[in-house]
């Protein structure tokens, strides 16, 4: 599949080619093999490696300042979604100048921007599908969403062989933050017929596979469900919103470094819960069920499989990394000011995300 990308950059007007990409994909060898087959077609390219995880302003204007020094006029993100998001972010800053906080919201970039191709090297963010840049404010580390339809990919060049250099834990992350885009879109206030199908398909595809990644035996066919579904729980995204289980993960990214896809899972089962005492969304929840494959003899509710998927894949509580009952009202305060949690289907008050977030640290409710 990779080798189709000449094809689409010379469909695109490329003439010299930026590859944005991070040092995990550099040592896995996606970039040079990329290098490669775009040599061979005779497609001028050159790589800016540096892509950080939760890219901030100025991991952007490094990326920004690189791109225009080399003069290039077709953007490639090659990796994860923090690669994307950077590409991304170069985008808007190489076509329309300023920083990335002047593109905070949806639709305020004026001028044209280069083509874009995503090509994602994980199962998890749906980037690919998105026309948001996510960038973290370099002091407060505040996470920014900066939209606009231009920065939306021309091309989303998905091939599963580019997954299978992930390591366990970030396949099981990835793939986890996946389902919870497949979730929370599915409940969403401003869901749609449109994102519905998206919803539901995602949810699909990772049901099937997710536990393969989790437990370290996944196919080359699990790979590509789980990049599938990755990429419509993405376009879901692009076409609803997120709740309240994202509004709870990026406190814990800013203020202790959980990783996104790992504070996702630990806050999503606790939001369903939360959420189910709506019967509306409680009989959402119990379709998506019927898609859920059997943990050993057992058929599970939604969030006590999630709990389960979280322990085949290892990942620590939030007490086990030291986050106590201590933290929980600058926790919920943070979370409170998140733009997701707005969308959530059940109204989400500052009491609220306290239980909540008291509830995931005493990991209640658990059956594993």
């Amino acid at each position: 599949m990779l080798e189709k990308l000449p094809d689409f950059i010379k469909e695109n007007g490329g003439s010299k080619t930026l590859i944005v990409t991070d040092e995990g994909v550099l040592q896995a060898g996606h970039a040079e093999r990329t290098l490669s087959i775009l040599e061979k077609a005779n497609c001028e390219a050159l790589v800016f490696g540096g892509a950080e995880e939760n890219p901030t302003n100025n991991c952007v204007s490094k990326c920004r300042d690189f791109a225009l020094e080399a003069g290039v006029d077709l953007l490639i993100g090659l990796g994860g979604g923090s690669s994307m998001d950077t590409a991304k972010g170069c985008n808007f800053l190489l076509t329309n100048g300023g920083e990335m906080k002047d593109y905070h919201g949806y639709g305020k970039a004026t001028h044209p921007m280069l083509p874009f191709i995503a090509v994602p090297t994980t199962s998890g963010t749906g980037s690919e599908c998105q026309s948001y840049a996510l960038i973290s404010d370099d002091e407060t580390h505040a996470k920014m969403a900066c939209g606009d339809v231009k920065a939306l990919a021309q091309v989303a060049l998905l091939d599963p062989e580019l997954t299978a250099s992930q390591p366990k834990l970030v396949a099981s992350l990835t793939g986890l933050d996946a389902l919870a885009h497949a979730l929370e879109t599915a409940v969403c206030l401003p869901r749609n017929p449109i994102s519905n199908i998206h919803s539901l398909e995602a949810f699909r595809l990772l049901a099937s596979s997710i536990h393969s990644v989790t437990n370290g035996t996944a196919s080359l066919e699990d790979r590509s469900n789980m990049l599938l579904g990755a990429a419509f729980a993405g376009l879901a995204i692009e076409n609803s919103m997120l709740g309240a289980a994202h509004a709870c993960a990026n406190p814990l990214t800013a203020f202790f470094d959980v990783t996104h896809g790992h504070a996702v899972s630990l806050m999503l089962p606790h939001v369903i819960r939360f959420n189910r005492l709506d019967p509306e969304i409680d009989e959402i929840y119990r379709s998506y069920e019927s898609f859920i494959p059997l943990v050993g003899l057992r058929k599970l509710d939604l969030a006590d499989w999630l709990d389960t998927l979280k322990d085949t894949a290892g990942l620590k509580s939030l007490s086990e990394m030291g986050i106590g009952a201590a933290d929980v009202k600058r926790l919920a305060g943070g979370a409170l000011h998140q733009w997701t949690g707005r969308f959530n289907p059940c109204p989400v008050g500052l009491s609220d995300f306290e239980a909540i977030y008291s509830n995931a640290i005493s990991d209640v409710v658990r059956c594993v």
